[in-house]
């Protein structure tokens, strides 16, 4: 009987460790373990003015199809919900304009479509309107840096940084292109000219019929993670951190729980599916240069202030939120969802839900305030920024402490490194949000790509174990 032991309960491990249990040989045992009180990581939802409102992340893309399967493959298809509209807008000198369409994150496919939403001043689409064809860019450069070199910085800072802030909150000046923008960059390689015209090649590249860009599971996003568990049947051991993972002749030992009273785990493979700090002092002894590469990994700090207001509170927005780009100064706020606006199964109800998005890379001393200054903070800037005057009924604070991986100019690369570095090790995988995307769809290609691994080593010690014992 074999024994796999996946470190880390967020989306990533959880996916891992259903893979895994799903294509082991039989009798394989699995371990999930994690440091939390619950699974899911940053899937978490709670009650808000008597409606269940997710903590983290609210929803994924569903035009990849990993998320979607994912919700079919645990029983919960029917609780699949789509938003009832994702027209946001971007708050400029206190007034809202409407995102343009055919952008890839805030890089224009069509500058007709940026002029109609009077984001940017005559000067600022002058400078869009001058960018000239140019080869392939070199290395990978930050986004900013090479957005705005082609088309001007007052496009990075109104649209390209709030939209990237809204996935990463990072900077688009500290953001990789081709780890943030993959497609557009693939799209630069193969063709080179003009930014713009690489921009609507990957828009036009969409099929028609798509469907939704986005879903959640009525009920929140944070009801995944424990269906996720129960599906892949494995043995979940909670508040429990592993401290050290040890090679042995027959494969691993884990160390985890309290110092002066450790439990120890055996283990013939091992998934880290720890965030990039936590996996680097895991991997130490076993992988010396991926815990360096992991260790040098950046994070932003974030939160979640989750308001439940009167329901006719929202009755004169429109769309599904705001973006608040850093220019506009002395805010904490980065972005703003109409959640009761957004989905369905949020609307109708006597409390309408509002979440704004604080806190940003090297930028986290927002969340050292207390929870009411932290609440009276983002109430004043909804005044200015939406218009919303009314009092809360009711409110929560989320703070997640290192959530979102930074992808530095180099990411991918530095991925690249890590996983060459693991290789070396049989039996040993790495997955998470640190690799190749922060969305859920994401994470669980990084997981089922790990349990692959730990699969084939399986396999592989399955065969030798059979040549030894001969005929």
């Amino acid at each position: 009987m074999a024994r796999v032991v996946v470190i880390g309960a967020g989306i990533a491990g959880l996916s891992a460790a259903l893979a895994v249990s799903r294509g082991a040989p039989p009798g394989t045992r699995v371990v999930l373990v994690d440091g939390a009180s619950k699974v899911g990581g940053k899937l978490r939802v709670s009650p808000v003015g008597g409606l269940p409102v997710d903590e983290g992340a609210e929803s994924f893309i569903a035009r990849q199809k990993e998320g979607l399967e994912l919700v079919e493959a645990v029983g919960l298809g029917r609780a699949l919900v789509h938003p009832v509209t994702t027209e946001a807008a971007v708050a400029i000198d206190g007034v809202r304009h409407r995102l343009p369409a055919r952008t890839v994150l805030g890089v224009p496919g069509d500058r007709g479509a940026l002029r109609r939403s009077g984001l940017l001043t005559e000067a600022g689409l002058a400078e869009v309107g001058a960018d000239k064809a140019e080869p392939a860019p070199l290395g990978d450069p930050a986004v900013g840096q090479y957005v705005g070199r082609r088309l001007g910085r007052e496009i990075v800072e109104r649209l390209v940084d709030p939209l990237l802030g809204g996935v990463y909150a990072g900077r688009a000046d500290g953001l990789s292109l081709r780890a943030t923008m993959p497609a557009l960059a693939a799209a630069l390689d193969r063709e080179g000219g003009k930014l713009i015209n690489a921009a609507r090649s990957v828009v036009d590249a969409a099929p028609p019929d798509a469907g939704p860009a986005f879903a959640t599971l009525d009920g929140g996003l944070g009801v995944l993670p424990e269906a996720v568990a129960r599906a892949s049947g494995a043995d979940v051991r909670l508040r429990l951190p592993i401290r050290r993972i040890e090679r042995t002749p027959g494969g691993f030992r884990l160390v985890g729980g309290p110092v002066p009273d450790p439990v120890m785990i055996a283990a013939d493979a091992v998934v880290v599916a720890a965030p990039a700090g936590k996996a680097a002092g895991l991997l130490e002894g076993l992988a010396p240069w991926a815990a360096h590469e992991l260790a040098a990994m950046e994070y932003a700090s974030v939160g979640i202030v989750t308001l439940a207001f009167p329901a006719p509170a929202l009755a004169g927005l429109t769309g599904s939120g705001l973006l608040v780009p850093t220019v506009e100064g002395g805010g904490a706020v980065k972005a703003v969802t109409y959640s009761s606006r957004k989905w369905r199964h949020l609307a109708g109800h006597d409390v309408a839900i509002v979440r704004a998005s604080v806190g940003r890379h090297r930028e986290a001393r927002v969340l050292h305030r207390d929870d009411t200054e932290l609440v009276r903070l983002v109430l004043g800037q909804l005044a200015a920024l939406a218009g919303i005057r009314a009092a809360p009924v009711a409110h929560r604070v989320t703070r997640w402490g290192g959530a979102l991986p930074q992808y530095a100019p180099g990411h991918l690369e530095r991925v690249r490194r890590i996983r060459a570095d693991v290789a070396r090790v049989p039996g040993l995988a790495v997955c998470g949000a640190a690799f190749d995307g922060v969305g859920v769809p994401a994470c669980i290609r990084s997981g089922y790509a790990a349990a692959s691994m730990v699969l084939e080593h399986l396999r592989e010690s399955s065969r030798g174990s059979e040549w030894q014992a001969g005929p």
